[in-house]
């Protein structure tokens, strides 16, 4: 798998990454085992999780595969705090106290002494920004985390953090929901990012599944839109709008000989900024549909007519005068 540079940064990761989010929920410690390994061995190295994925089992179910399975120093392991699960004086949320033990519990259960990519998971209105950097900064000389980004920022708040964080610690990466079907990021994270040398790592590069075509003609009893958890998750992208990009991605597939999938995830995957989309799956069979995308590189045309069908409105100032 070929690998990339993240940001401006010196870290480079494989152009996929991994994620976990139900690893010690819906994919238990047998199958996480059966990712990872295949992940690892098609050349991939970023894995993403994050605390609250299953209040901290997906971080557990990693941790128990490192080591013995696949060495530590083979994976980019990247993780996120900034969680609300409690409501004592560190119980979630941005602050120095709160980041500092959430990074603690996060190098517990993940059975490692340091963290390649620490993020936060998304901004914090009650903290100052200064506050939540400095908290960035500790980590990063303590040698407790090796490189530090942000999830789920507007522009705004990337730029403010970006510009205010130090030289020490300088934010690499952004992790926003990104596809064919969620490009609202076009129009203010993805330029921030860029000026600021930041890596975008998209999540949901699926459409939250709808891009691979199964539910076209319906909702599958073995998908996530079917589940009580997910189906409103799923749902949010089941639109007349989305219809029209999913047939669009359906035909190019059919041109291509490849599967939807894999045109979804070679789309966003080559969009200015992208360092590697973060891919999740229900089984080791779906992850390796993902994996198929490497070998695929749309051709201009096709590449064109997706950004048609699927462009947004971008109005001013963000288009200029």
């Amino acid at each position: 798998m070929e690998k990339r540079q993240l940001g401006r940064s010196g870290l480079r990761v494989s152009r996929m990454a991994l994620g976990t989010m139900t690893w010690g929920g819906d994919t238990d410690s047998e199958e996480a085992a059966g990712q990872l390994v295949a992940f690892v061995d098609a050349g991939g190295t970023l894995v993403d999780t994050a605390d609250i994925y299953g209040e901290g089992e997906s971080e557990r179910v990693l941790g128990a595969l490192l080591g013995d399975l696949v060495p530590r120093d083979d994976i980019v392991l990247a993780t996120k705090a900034v969680a609300r699960r409690t409501d004592g004086p560190f119980g979630g949320g941005a602050s120095r106290g709160a980041l500092l033990s959430a990074l603690e519990g996060s190098l517990r259960r993940l059975g490692t002494d340091h963290i390649d990519l620490w993020q936060l998971h998304a901004w914090d209105t009650t903290v100052p920004v200064d506050e939540t950097l400095a908290a960035l900064e500790y980590a990063v000389t303590s040698g407790k985390a090796r490189y530090v980004g942000v999830s789920n920022y507007c522009g705004w708040q990337l730029a403010t953090a970006a510009a205010r964080s130090s030289a020490v610690a300088p934010l690499v990466s952004t992790q926003v929901e990104y596809s064919l079907l969620e490009r609202g990021v076009d129009r203010e994270v993805v330029p921030a990012a860029e000026h600021h040398g930041i890596g975008i790592l998209p999540w949901a590069p699926l459409g939250r599944g709808v891009l691979t075509g199964k539910y076209r003609s319906g909702t599958p009893a073995d998908s996530r839109g079917a589940s009580s958890v997910f189906a409103g998750y799923v749902e949010h992208h089941r639109t007349d709008r989305a219809a029209r990009i999913v047939q669009a991605v359906a035909t190019a597939a059919d041109g291509l000989g490849t599967s939807p999938l894999a045109v979804a995830l070679a789309w966003v995957r080559d969009r200015p900024g992208v360092v590697a989309p973060v891919v999740g799956a229900r089984d080791t069979g779906q992850l390796t549909g993902s994996l198929t995308a490497e070998e695929i590189t749309l051709p201009p045309a096709i590449r064109s007519a997706l950004d048609d069908v699927s462009a947004i409105e971008v109005g001013y100032p963000e288009r200029g005068l």
